[in-house]
């Protein structure tokens, strides 16, 4: 469920947009400005490579969503449509030689909702099977009002919506050890579904709405306690939600990219069996490898279970309960 493309032919649209320094064949480097921001390989962009990594790993289907650093959500709106149809229409071309095995999802101006809504119409149109967002928008979390519309339409649509945290924040405490990656994406993440839930967009949003948060969802499954300790105890300072954290537990699902089986066990206990997928974070470093192995080997999963994670649930997440 959690792959990503950057498309080799990626062009330089000027100023403040992401661009790419072909090295090689088969290396080249995502640069932001006059600054490297990742060094990239043709798994990023060749289908060949993508399926044989696929074949190897034993994975049938991938959905293959856009690298976060491309979302442009701090550039003006007309910028950021043009970077989102590109990016857009060539990982159609990343995917069309495996229909059905590469599953292309879009990017949208998160930061317009009408532009946001009439990319997605269009993508969903093109063959894209839903749509991958960042948690935040400059200072706009999820439950901001413009977000909010973005996704009732989503949910209007029967498209899927994949969470994926970007932008974290820079420090001298958080510049050392990837700990952007390693305490910051965590944080990110479980501020989002924070959003959802205490924002009262779960509230709000029809109930068709079918999201995913990366990662497992961050740090959200460890601290549902504490969260829900604070709902009962201040109700008066985070009272917006109708109902207590636990009982959104159903809307939402994760992804599995969590490496060690404790906190997969967690996982499947707090936010059920049914709503977890597999995720891989192909082909980037911090990725698994191969592709759900850890739910392959996971001795606490019966096979019932572990055949829902490996694909089951993702087929729910992607189209509703239709194959």
């Amino acid at each position: 469920m959690h792959s990503h493309y950057v498309p080799r032919g990626w062009p330089d649209l000027g100023p403040g947009a992401p661009w790419l320094r072909v090295e090689t064949e088969t290396d080249a480097v995502i640069m932001l400005g006059d600054k490297e921001f990742r060094r990239i390989g043709a798994d990023c962009w060749d289908a060949t490579t993508r399926l044989a990594d696929m074949d190897a790993d034993g994975v049938d289907a991938q959905v293959v969503s856009p690298t976060p650093v491309f979302f442009s959500y701090a550039a003006d709106v007309a910028q950021a449509v043009r970077i989102a149809r590109i990016l857009n229409d060539l990982a159609l071309e990343i995917c069309a030689p495996a229909p059905g095995r590469l599953l292309p999802m879009c990017q949208v101006p998160l930061q317009d909702p009408d532009a946001a809504c009439a990319e997605l119409d269009r993508c969903l149109a093109a063959g894209h099977v839903g749509v991958e967002i960042g948690n935040h928008v400059g200072d706009r979390d999820l439950d901001d009002a413009g977000v909010v519309t973005f996704l009732q339409h989503a949910a209007a649509s029967g498209a899927p919506v994949f969470v994926h945290p970007w932008d974290m924040p820079s420090s001298p405490r958080l510049d050392r050890w990837m700990a952007q990656w390693l305490v910051g994406m965590p944080a990110e993440t479980h501020l989002s579904v924070l959003a959802m839930i205490l924002g009262g967009v779960f509230d709000r949003v029809d109930e068709r709405l079918r999201i995913c948060f990366a990662h497992g969802g961050g740090s959200f499954a460890f601290w549902l306690g504490r969260m829900s300790n604070a709902w009962h105890k201040r109700h008066d300072v985070i009272g917006t939600s109708r109902y207590p954290p636990d009982h959104y537990l159903g809307r939402f699902y994760v992804d599995s990219a969590v490496f060690d089986e404790r906190p997969l066990r967690l996982l499947v206990d707090t936010v059920g069996a049914d709503r977890v997928l597999v995720g891989s974070d192909y082909p980037y470093p911090l990725g698994e490898r191969p592709a759900g192995g850890l739910v392959r080997k996971a001795a606490f999963i019966d096979e019932q279970t572990r055949g829902k994670i490996l694909a089951g649930n993702a087929r729910t997440f992607l189209y509703g309960g239709a194959s």
